[in-house]
């Protein structure tokens, strides 16, 4: 059992240090943003988020009719 632990504890480090390793190497030193949002290339194509796109259309659904006279 405890060879088995030793084994995953040094598995875990060697991930972390590779991760380490990268962002050591790069230019930034931080690991790029992972939301849908940022990517640019996701927006050339016109894909959103789904929490962006559901606060867009509930913006423009509240402008169509009056909640207030509901």
């Amino acid at each position: 059992m405890l060879k088995v632990f030793l084994i995953i504890l040094s598995l875990l480090a060697v991930a972390m240090l590779l991760m380490c390793v990268r962002v050591l190497v790069k230019p930034d030193g931080e690991f790029s943003s992972q939301h849908i949002g940022e990517s640019k290339e996701m927006r050339k194509r016109g894909i959103t988020c789904a929490t962006s796109t559901d606060r867009r259309d509930r913006r423009a659904a509240s402008k169509r009719m009056n909640v207030k006279e509901m």
